[in-house]
């Protein structure tokens, strides 16, 4: 798929450098959105990133990439796997400051790609987000999603929440 200047597609194991790459970038922008720090993604070998890579290709679930194509620059992101509670969960939602907005489009692309993917497994998306991550709340009730009223801890703080939002498809 390709998208004014951008290109949507699933990841490769060899896509490996720049799987890396936008996810240090992703956890030095909004700390608080994943499950892992920055510090600890710097630690990781290069076999980790390969294995990362390969979800946009290994069958059991989704993992898309956008890229500019006049730069090759990798400027967002966004996974999906199935939980056996839930079904298809949304994960790894980044987009590149530079690249995000409605006019541009990448978020809604990546966010089409991922959904499509969901469908194939069951009738809705669910996803968590940090209580207090208010931008990407606003972009996920722009596009569908709805408080479910559940709460989870979040995995690096456990006095702070993550809530979860679900969107029928």
């Amino acid at each position: 798929m390709s998208l004014s200047g951008v290109i949507i597609r699933p990841t490769t194991e060899e896509d490996w450098l720049d799987v890396r790459a936008l996810r240090l970038e992703m956890l030095a922008d909004t700390p608080i959105a994943f499950g892992d720090t920055l510090e600890s993604a710097r630690q990781l070998g290069e076999g980790f990133w390969r294995e990362r890579g390969r979800r946009g290709t290994a069958g059991s679930g989704a993992n898309l990439a956008a890229i500019d194509e006049t730069t090759e620059r990798w400027v967002g992101t966004m996974g999906g796997y199935i939980d056996r509670t839930v079904g298809p969960m949304l994960v790894g939602v980044y987009v590149s400051p530079a690249y995000r907005g409605v006019t541009r489009g990448v978020t809604d692309a990546l966010m089409t790609g991922i959904e499509d993917w969901a469908r194939t497994e069951a009738d809705a998306l669910t996803l968590h987000v940090h209580s207090e991550n208010s931008r990407a709340i606003t972009a996920y009730e722009h596009r569908g999603y709805v408080a479910t009223g559940r709460l989870f801890p979040y995995i690096l703080n456990p006095h702070q929440r993550e809530l979860e939002m679900r969107k029928a498809l």
